[in-house]
């Protein structure tokens, strides 16, 4: 796999059938430790350049960086790579992150003194909607946003 794919597709190829506007994805490949985050904001922030979405910039690349750190800090699958879906089409950006640990999310409250776990706090208050979808190789966690 090349170190990412963006190309316009139609809506069988990812799932989704709205009509009228562009169909746009990137998929990129990122690897289970920290450079993974970091490649996957360099790459959101190249997508919505190149997809004249700077607007949604910021909270996408909050959302990115959450979802793929947690991936990498709690995602256990022999140091597999992770997946990062950029999808775009009228009205919506969506957000995916790949990884192949099958164990279901657990979101936590993190106290007030703690430092971290607010990761998917923070993408419940961002994003339009979000989820998380079992897969045949491991867990999908998703977020959408408006463009509108």
């Amino acid at each position: 796999m090349t170190a990412y794919q963006d190309r316009p597709c139609n809506g069988s190829e990812a799932g989704r059938g709205d009509a009228g506007g562009p169909h746009r994805y990137r998929i990129r490949a990122l690897p289970d430790d920290p450079r993974g985050a970091q490649l996957a904001r360099h790459t959101t922030q190249e997508a919505l350049a190149t997809w004249q979405l700077e607007d949604l910039a910021d909270t996408a690349v909050l959302l990115v960086s959450e979802l793929v750190t947690n991936a990498v800090v709690h995602a256990r699958a022999d140091r597999a790579p992770i997946a990062l879906i950029l999808e775009s089409q009228r009205g919506w950006l969506r957000i995916e992150v790949h990884d192949a640990d099958p164990r279901r999310l657990q979101p936590r409250r993190p106290g007030v003194l703690d430092e971290s776990g607010f990761g998917l706090l923070l993408v419940d208050a961002l994003a339009s909607k979000w989820g998380v979808d079992e897969t045949a190789t491991g867990k999908t966690v998703w977020a959408e946003l408006e463009t509108r």
